[in-house]
C-alpha cells in the first residue's frame, strides 16, 4: 500500500460564528473540530499530517502544535483560496511519496470508510478523487458531473451551473485525493480568474482531465460531510454525532429507555448490558461495564463504573470517581476522585471527595468527606463493612478503619479503629415541660400584639 498523507485546512477566519473562540476550538462530542480530523488521518494511518493555520490565529496554531507537532503546521499567509491553502503545505511534504487527502477542519464527522473509497479509487487507477454526497437540499453546493462510466467529469460550482447541471444532487464535499506529487503540480496550474479572484482545489478536476487523467467521485453520507460555519451548524453537526454514538451503543448492546435524551461523548466506552434511563449526560472519559444502571439525570466525567453497579437517579460523578461492582450510587450523591468498592452503598444526599470507600460499607445521607482546607485536599480513607452514620462530617485527613461505626450527626476528626464505634456530638439534654410554656408565653404575646424583640 502505498505511504498515505494528510492535509487539513484549518485557516478559515469563521466569522459567522460570532464567537471569541477560533471556529475549529468549537467541540462536538467534548472534541474539537480540528481534534476530530487528525484523528481521522490518524485511523487512515497516515505517515504525516499537516495542518495549515492562518497567519493571525494564534490559538489554532497551538492547538494545532500540540496535536501534529510544531514541524507539521504551515501558515498560509493571505486568504486566496483552498487551492492556496494547500499548496502552503507544499514545502512541508516535499519529497513525499505516496498518496495525499484534503481534509477540513470544520468537518468533524466524516468516517473513515469514506476517505477508504477515495484511496481505493486512486489504488484502481484514477488519479484524483473527490468525495461527493447526494444532498437534500443541494441550492448552494458544486456538483460532481458523471460521465456514463461513473469518472467524474467536472466539478461545476453552483452560480456556474446550467438549469440541467442544477438538477444534479450529488455534491462536492471539498475531500480529495491524489498522489503527493500530482497535486503539487496540478496546484502549480491552478489561476484566480474567476469571481472571488481565488485559487480553487477543485479546479485540480479540470487539470487533471485536460492531462487525460482519469478521475473518480467517491459517494458518502451528507451528515459524513456536514460543515461548521455557524453556532446553528454546530449544533447540528453535534445533533448528527449524537444520532451517530447512540446508534453505534445500541447497535453493540447497550439498553437506552429514550436514547434521544442521552447525550455521549467521543470516547464514552459502554459495555454490552448496560441500561441506561432517560436524560443522562457522559462527559469525557466515561467508561462503564456490562450489567451496570445508569439511572435518570445523572452527569459523569472521567470515571469508571464497574460491573454490576446501579448509580443515579440524580447522581454527579467527576474525575477519579470509581464505582465498584455492585455498588450502589444513589440520588444527590456527588464522588470526586473516590474508588468506591465492591457493594459498597452511598444512597441519599452525600458528597464524597478524595478518598476511598471499602467493599460492603455504608454511607449514610447526609455524609461529608471535608477534603479541602482552603489550600490543600485531603484523603478520606474508609474501610471495609464500615457504617458511616446519617448526617456525619468526615474531616480529612481520616482513616475509618474496618467494621467501625460512626454515629450518626458525629464530626469525625481522629482515625476510627477497627470495629469501634465513633460518637462525636454534644450530650442530649431535656427541660421538662418547656415546650408547653414556652407555647403559651408565645400565644398570649402574639394576641397582645407584642412581638419579641428582634421579631420581623
Amino acid at each position: 500500500m502505498a505511504d498515505r498523507f494528510a492535509v487539513i485546512l484549518a485557516a478559515g477566519k469563521g466569522t459567522r460564528m460570532k464567537s471569541p473562540r477560533a471556529k475549529v476550538l468549537h467541540e462536538v462530542g467534548g472534541r474539537t473540530l480540528l481534534a476530530w480530523s487528525v484523528a481521522l488521518a490518524a485511523e487512515l494511518g497516515c505517515k504525516r499530517t499537516i495542518v495549515v493555520v492562518a497567519s493571525d490565529a494564534p490559538d489554532t496554531t497551538a492547538a494545532a502544535r500540540k496535536l501534529v507537532g510544531p514541524d507539521n503546521v504551515v501558515i498560509q499567509r493571505q486568504p486566496l483560496g483552498t487551492a492556496n491553502a494547500v499548496d502552503a503545505a507544499r514545502e512541508a511534504l516535499d519529497g513525499a511519496d505516496g498518496q495525499v487527502i484534503v481534509l477540513y477542519a470544520d468537518t468533524p464527522l466524516v468516517p473513515p470508510s469514506a476517505c477508504e473509497q477515495a484511496f481505493a479509487a486512486l489504488d484502481g487507477g484514477a488519479s484524483i478523487c473527490v468525495l461527493g454526497f447526494s444532498a437534500t437540499l443541494p441550492n448552494r453546493y458544486g456538483r460532481l458531473i458523471l460521465e456514463d462510466d461513473g469518472a467524474l467529469q467536472a466539478i461545476v460550482e453552483a452560480g456556474e451551473a446550467t438549469p440541467d447541471q442544477l438538477q444534479v444532487d450529488f455534491c462536492n464535499s471539498g475531500v480529495m485525493a491524489a498522489p503527493v506529487k500530482l497535486m503539487f503540480e496540478l496546484l502549480r496550474e491552478v489561476n484566480n480568474q474567476n469571481a472571488k479572484n481565488e485559487y480553487y482545489l477543485t479546479d485540480l478536476v479540470g487539470l487533471a482531465r485536460r492531462r487525460g487523467l482519469r478521475a473518480a467521485a467517491a459517494r458518502c453520507e451528507e451528515r459524513d460531510v456536514q460543515g461548521v460555519n455557524s453556532q446553528i451548524e454546530l449544533a447540528a453537526a453535534e445533533r448528527a454525532f449524537q444520532e451517530r454514538a447512540r446508534e453505534a451503543v445500541m447497535t453493540n448492546g447497550v439498553t437506552m429507555t429514550a436514547p434521544e435524551t442521552v447525550f455521549l461523548s467521543w470516547d464514552t466506552k459502554l459495555a454490552p448490558g448496560v441500561t441506561v434511563e432517560p436524560y443522562v449526560v457522559f462527559g469525557l472519559g466515561v467508561s462503564i461495564e456490562s450489567g451496570a444502571t445508569i439511572k435518570s439525570f445523572s452527569h459523569f466525567t472521567s470515571a469508571k463504573i464497574a460491573q454490576g453497579a446501579e448509580v443515579g437517579p440524580f447522581t454527579r460523578l467527576r474525575p477519579g470517581a470509581s464505582i465498584g461492582r455492585n455498588a450502589h450510587i444513589g440520588n444527590f450523591v456527588e464522588v470526586k476522585n473516590v474508588a468506591v468498592g465492591e457493594g459498597a452503598k452511598a444512597n441519599h444526599l452525600s458528597y464524597l471527595g478524595d478518598g476511598e470507600v471499602g467493599a460492603g460499607s455504608n454511607i449514610g445521607a447526609g455524609t461529608i468527606f471535608c477534603n479541602y482546607d482552603g489550600f490543600f485536599k485531603y484523603r478520606t480513607v474508609i474501610g471495609k463493612n464500615v457504617f458511616v452514620g446519617s448526617n456525619s462530617a468526615l474531616v480529612a485527613p481520616i482513616t475509618i478503619s474496618d467494621g467501625a461505626y460512626i454515629g450518626a450527626a458525629s464530626v469525625i476528626t481522629e482515625d476510627v479503629q477497627p470495629d469501634a464505634l465513633a460518637l462525636a456530638r454534644g450530650r442530649q439534654s431535656a427541660k421538662s415541660g418547656w415546650a408547653k410554656g414556652f407555647r403559651e408565653k408565645q400565644s398570649a404575646a402574639k394576641k397582645a400584639g407584642k412581638k419579641p424583640k428582634g421579631a420581623v
